[in-house]
């Protein structure tokens, strides 16, 4: 999503700015800095792979112990597989932050995003520092939104201004993510910000739900990265306090948040590397979320199903043959049905009468559609977003390191 489709909305209280270290090329906006104002509250999600960036062990500590003031996240390298050198290495962009700005070190959190198993750059990121912090504004969101990027094509926002009980609610956000999708706990980096007063623990039930419902439903390619993180900050310089609004008005604050956090998940798919299609994949009447989830994401990863869909090609039985090998137990194919959009395509235990080749071809040749999956075994549903798999896939990722 462009700035030029949206209005971007600046959150008191928050500045940021963006610009050049020549960490992967030289002139590419590649160092990000956003400030938080004294008293901001800060709530994280990380990522759940096992090799864990240096920055978001550092990032996770560090939001537990203090109140951040900065986060300052940088792209072209992602500090992963770096080991104890790679952990010193993000503290020590930390400390020099911190002396540069009178904080404490630990009011500091690094973010990283890049090629994984290289040392990060430290000299070149501390050697901007002056002229990231000479130019923060309120109004650089444009600027920050590019500075996150790596294979995306295009940045990402998201931002609703509205007024609920009588007090204006700002929620501005920006994402990066293109490959590597399969968050597990949010996207390979999001950061959102909001103007109202709203504590800690109560942030972090917010940025948990929300991500759950956002980030945790989209996959590119089913690969989680190691430095995913999704934050989301308060200022508490606007009218709105949350724990003040009857539970009636917290359900549309929290309508607000779950619209930004599903614009930018979306626009993460929207942009995967090399796609063509956006498409959403619906499951319905499943026994628990966990099997119309597990079956969901089979459909979506499905190398066979991706590129028939990039083919615009209706090769259904692709479809029916992951919905057999999802691994849904006493799975009753008598009662499975699956549609393109509204078109049937499987009925009864095998291809609907009624569909015809010209059907599903014309909803396979659309930008963006839905597999609908009807299980017939309960009345639980569950919805992920993803994308095809095209030539260009390939390309992008095997030229990554180029």
């Amino acid at each position: 999503m462009s700035e030029q489709d949206i209005k971007i909305f600046p959150v008191p209280g928050i500045r940021m700015s963006a610009v050049s270290a020549g960490i992967k090329k030289a002139g590419w906006l590649d160092v990000v800095l956003f400030e938080l104002c004294e008293g901001a509250t800060v709530a994280g999600v990380y990522t759940q792979n096992a090799f864990c960036a240096a920055p978001v062990q550092v990032t996770r500590d560090h939001n537990s112990a203090a109140q951040p003031r900065y986060l300052l996240i940088n792209t072209g390298n992602a500090n992963a597989g770096t080991g104890q050198a790679g952990v010193q290495d993000a503290l020590h962009c930390c400390e020099k932050l911190a002396l540069a700005t009178g904080l404490t070190t630990q009011q500091v959190l690094p973010f990283s995003t890049g090629v994984i198993g290289e040392a990060l750059p430290v000299e070149k990121i501390t050697a901007v520092y002056a002229q990231a912090l000479a130019s923060l504004s309120e109004q650089n969101w444009t600027a920050a939104a590019q500075g996150i990027m790596t294979t995306d094509t295009v940045p990402k926002f998201s931002s609703r201004q509205i007024s609920i009980a009588g007090n204006k609610l700002t929620v501005t956000g920006i994402a990066k993510g293109a490959g590597m999708i399969k968050p597990n706990m949010a996207t390979m980096l999001g950061f959102i910000f909001t103007d109202a007063k709203i504590d800690k623990a109560t942030l972090h039930e917010i940025n948990l739900a929300h991500a759950n419902r956002s980030f945790n439903r989209i996959t590119v390619d089913g690969d989680t990265s190691t430095n995913d993180c999704c934050m989301l900050a308060a200022s508490a310089q606007g009218e709105l306090d949350y724990a003040a609004l009857s539970d009636t008005d917290k359900a549309k604050v929290d309508a607000v948040f779950q619209d930004v956090y599903q614009d930018l998940a979306q626009a993460i798919v929207r942009d995967g590397e090399g796609a063509s299609k956006f498409v959403t994949i619906d499951i319905s009447e499943g026994l628990e979320n966990s099997e119309c989830l597990r079956l969901a994401y089979a459909v979506a990863e499905s190398p066979l199903v991706k590129t028939a869909l990039f083919a615009s090609d209706p090769n259904w039985g692709r479809i029916l043959a992951v919905v057999g090998r999802a691994g849904i137990p006493d799975l009753d194919i008598s009662q499975v049905s699956i549609f393109l959009d509204d078109v049937c395509i499987v009925e009864n235990g095998g291809k609907s009468p009624a569909y015809t080749e010209a059907a599903g071809q014309a909803v396979v040749s659309q930008s963006a559609f839905a597999i609908r999956i009807v299980l017939g075994r309960g009345d639980v549903s569950e919805r992920i977003w993803t994308c095809d798999l095209s030539y260009d896939y390939v390309k992008i990722n095997a030229e990554y390191r180029s």
